[in-house]
């Protein structure tokens, strides 16, 4: 072979040896490794990552194992998988033989992960671990009275989006079914005011919106029925008068006593009947009285008319009380109870609240609105409530006269989580989970997370929420 195919040779059997080698890298021989399974990100299969070790999106690894947040936790002396991000001890996707490893194996001299409480963000200067902005998806996880915690840019941010601090309120606060409502007459103390017999009438002695006493004469009516009737009672009771005397002196018999005593009960009975309590002197005229106190608010009388038996000539009213009929949805009807108490809104008075008492829930819903009639019963002492006003009302289920109360606005929900932000430097907030219970004007009751001298976020508490879900649009931490 002369030196010219030699020399062809050569750069052949260089690139060849070179080719052979490729395959170590810096860190040591490694086997090529099996394609990972097919994911929605880089790194480790959602459904194989261990749920107990936070994840650090920005990378697609474990925060114990991203060098790039935390450069200070790598062991150099352990080869590092770069495909998975994990050490190649532990990468299971590259070493099958890792998952199938006997129990009594001996177990391998690397040192175990540090725990999650270890890892610290530099960029919130938090532990990773309750660092809201780099993991808000772990409010979803956390009990209630646990929050994490948030980082402002800077110490001025919240005084400039106007965020305003305040401790809960300690106080009175109701929980409540609201409904709409229509007003109307007590029906247990509204009366139609009827003749009893046909007649004339003769006076009227009231008109619409007139206060009447109990007993008070509306009218007076005059009729030749009454005119018989008085007649009849006065008769009866001439003849009973003179049956005594001739019993008393044996001349009558018993009888007769008996009938004439009969016959004068049954006339003046048809007298209280008509109205009258006594028989009159003279020719009578029947008088309507009023049967309680109240205000006459209907009238169809008129002087010189001839009416009927039976006609109605006057409605009463007592409008101290008045009778609120609610319109209930179903769903809250099992919150009802027959006593509890109701308060009553009306646009046309805004500054007053009317109070009463639940005192019938209907048996039916109604089968296209599906609502439920219920009624209550309202104090109405100035008459300020008309019959067919609507209404706002509100049943009151419970109540508390030492409830930890927020405004609503200090309220944000996150992952059906109820969040409130407390003030804990002027750059440093904690997400905070609580369970809420009445809500009143605005105002919300505390139940559990929340101590009367926390300081909370009551205004713009929507601005450190958006910072803190900065993560999830992709500016968490280490971005760059």
């Amino acid at each position: 072979m002369n030196w010219k195919n030699i020399l062809k040779v050569v750069p052949l059997l260089l690139a060849a040896a070179l080719w052979t080698g490729c395959g170590r890298s810096d860190q040591g021989d490694k086997q090529e490794k099996p394609a990972a399974p097919v994911t929605t990100e880089a790194g480790v299969p959602p459904n194989l990552r261990d749920p107990q070790r936070l994840w650090c999106k920005e990378h697609n690894r474990y925060e114990d194992r991203c060098w790039l947040c935390h450069p200070e936790l790598q062991d150099k002396n352990r080869l590092y998988c770069d495909e998975h991000g994990l050490y190649e001890d532990e990468c299971f996707l590259c070493h099958p033989e890792l998952k199938t490893k006997p129990a009594d194996a001996p177990k391998s001299e690397a040192p175990a992960p540090p725990a999650t409480s270890a890892l610290y963000c530099r960029d919130h200067k938090l532990d990773e671990s309750e660092c809201g902005n780099c993991h808000p998806d772990l409010l979803a996880a956390l009990a209630v009275g646990k929050g994490m915690k948030v980082r402002m840019p800077s110490k001025e941010s919240a005084a400039k989006v106007g965020v305003q601090i305040a401790a809960p309120r300690v106080g009175y606060i109701s929980d409540a079914v609201e409904c709409y409502a229509e007003i109307g007459f007590n029906q247990n103390k509204l009366a139609q005011i009827a003749v009893p017999v046909g007649g004339i009438i003769q006076s009227i002695e009231v008109d619409l919106g007139s206060r009447v006493t109990d007993g008070a004469v509306l009218a007076r009516i005059g009729s030749a029925e009454i005119a018989t009737a008085v007649a009849t009672a006065r008769l009866s009771q001439q003849t009973l008068a003179r049956e005594r005397t001739l019993r008393a002196e044996r001349i009558s018999s018993e009888k007769d006593l008996q009938e004439a005593e009969a016959a004068y009960q049954a006339a003046h009975q048809q007298l209280t009947a008509l109205g009258f309590k006594d028989l009159p002197s003279e020719t009578a005229l029947l008088e309507l009285r009023a049967p309680f106190a109240g205000e006459i608010v209907e009238r169809q009388a008129v002087r010189g008319a001839l009416v009927e038996a039976g006609t109605s000539l006057f409605a009463l009213a007592d409008l101290s009380e008045m009778w609120v009929t609610l319109n209930v949805l179903e769903s809250q009807l099992a919150r009802l109870r027959v006593g509890q108490t109701v308060e009553l809104t009306v646009e046309a008075i805004p500054t007053q609240t009317f109070r009463g008492e639940l005192t019938w829930i209907g048996a039916q819903v109604d089968d296209r609105t599906r609502m439920a009639r219920a009624r209550g019963v309202v104090a109405n002492p100035e008459g300020a409530l008309r019959a067919n006003m609507f209404a706002q009302a509100r049943i009151l289920t419970t109540a508390s006269n030492n409830a930890v109360v927020i405004p609503q606005s200090a309220v944000q929900t996150l992952d059906d989580k109820s969040l409130v932000f407390l003030k804990l430097e002027d750059d440093l907030y904690e997400a905070r989970c609580v369970r809420l219970g009445a809500k009143q004007n605005g105002q919300l009751e505390v139940l559990a997370g929340l101590r009367p001298n926390d300081q909370v976020v009551v205004a713009r508490s929507y601005a450190v929420k958006s910072e803190m879900l900065k993560a999830r649009l992709g500016a968490g931490c280490c971005a760059e």
